[in-house]
């Protein structure tokens, strides 16, 4: 969830993010692995360096399902 609040607000690469997150980039690295599996993050090679950021299309439609999973419908 931290990765994710902070691709938000901007494009990161593994080891900026690693020092944000006080953890090695090798962990960061990992969850970013998953993240991008799951089509929440997209990478970009600059140079030497990976960019990552948020998909903004995957993260609207997870919030839409998330919204219709945990609104409660009175009958």
């Amino acid at each position: 969830m931290r990765i994710v609040q902070l691709l938000k607000r901007q494009t990161l690469c593994v080891n900026a993010l690693a020092a944000r997150l006080n953890v090695t980039p090798a962990a960061v690295s990992q969850h970013l692995r998953v993240l991008r599996a799951a089509d929440l993050v997209v990478a970009t090679k600059r140079g030497y360096y990976v960019h990552c950021a948020i998909n903004g299309e995957t993260l609207a439609a997870w919030k839409e399902l998330a919204d219709e999973l945990l609104t409660v419908k009175s009958e």
